[in-house]
């Protein structure tokens, strides 16, 4: 995420507004020292994200997955 010095968010704060809608946070700084984090209102708080597993049951990972191409695999390697 984009540190911004506070000075430089009030010159431009149309802009970063608008960045900010469009899901493009950034962090206002002073002096170097992160102050605020600007994000989109509709994006979910932090605690909130949901990584892992957000595509369960969207697809199937066939049975030999961890054997696919392994003859392909032994020969680019002389084997």
């Amino acid at each position: 995420m984009e540190a911004i010095n506070i000075h430089e968010a009030k010159t431009r704060l149309s802009q970063l507004v608008a960045r900010a809608a469009e899901g493009e946070g950034f962090i206002i700084a002073k002096a170097g020292k992160p102050m605020a984090r600007v994000t989109a209102i509709d994006s979910p708080a932090s605690g909130q994200q949901k990584r892992l597993g957000f595509l369960a049951g969207q697809f199937k990972i066939p049975n030999d997955f961890d054997r696919m191409g392994q003859e392909e695999i032994a020969e680019m390697f002389g084997g």
